[in-house]
């Protein structure tokens, strides 16, 4: 079978079970040759369909995401390596770089925060924008912990970046430029379906409203944000009301942006100065 043939075909396998089929197929059968994504498309007619490739579609056709599968997912301007320790890290989470990109348009960050790190992206890709800061990534999970510290290695950010063990921010001390966090929101009764059925309760879960760990994180916020500085904040399309009580309770001016679907995706924290 040619390389065509097999992406069409595959691509039919998967609409019944995703929303972007023909993308699938692609990326599937580029790591099953070893090749980019591009490298595909471009040499089609040379290349064959090796016998892997169906194993890797019957992983994903059984509802595993493309991320776990090939082990890697692109976010901001690096790709890193994932696993089912891990969230898989999303385009809308990359509102909060662009609220950052855009409140330090003047000067650069030079201490970030990263709390629930996971993968390590966020801090990662805020290290890669900003090539003299550096930054601390803290998450409970030592198997995260791991994944983001080969790719702090892979990415060759690792002098740069301190990961730790940590509740949040307890123990923590400050100042930081820049924080950013992505913490656990959605409510403990919902169903979910779909490629976030294979990422850890741990990372997606917080309690009855979703708001557990908002709780908890704002009033840490005060003593670790420097003069100046930010703190970029996800929150659930429908969580900027709640979420943005429980700062303002705490001495923040906040501000919403809205992610590429136009929902409010991330907070923007600032300390109010009461001179």
């Amino acid at each position: 079978m040619s390389v065509a043939q097999a992406l069409r075909d595959a691509a039919a396998r998967l609409e019944a079970i995703s929303g972007t089929p023909r993308l699938d197929a692609e990326l599937l059968l580029a790591h099953a040759l070893d090749v980019s994504r591009n490298e595909l498309l471009m040499r089609q007619r040379d290349l064959s369909v090796p016998p892997g490739f169906n194993l890797l579609l019957d992983r994903r056709l059984a509802g595993e995401p493309i991320a776990y599968i090939t082990g890697n997912r692109d976010f901001w301007t690096i790709s890193l390596h994932v696993t089912p320790d891990v969230l898989i890290p999303r385009p809308d989470t990359e509102t909060l770089i662009e609220a950052a990109v855009d409140h330090f348009a003047k000067r650069a960050p030079a201490h970030i925060l990263d709390l629930g790190t996971g993968s390590g992206a966020l801090l990662l890709a805020a290290l890669s924008q900003w090539q003299l800061a550096s930054g601390v990534g803290v998450d409970v999970s030592p198997a995260a912990l791991a994944v983001a510290r080969g790719n702090a290695e892979r990415l060759g950010l690792a002098d740069r970046a301190d990961f730790r063990l940590g509740d949040w921010a307890e123990g923590m001390e400050g100042p930081f430029d820049l924080i950013l966090i992505n913490p656990p929101y959605i409510a403990e009764d919902v169903v979910l379906s779909g490629d976030v059925l294979h990422e850890p309760n741990g990372a997606l879960f917080a309690g009855a409203e979703g708001l557990d760990d908002y709780r908890r994180i704002a009033p840490m916020l005060p003593r670790l944000l420097g003069p100046g500085g930010m703190a970029a904040i996800e929150i659930g399309y429908d969580q900027r009301v709640s979420v943005s009580a429980l700062l303002v309770d705490q001495g923040f001016s906040v501000t919403a942006r809205a992610d590429l679907a136009g929902h409010d995706r991330c907070l923007v924290a600032t300390l109010v100065d009461l001179d």
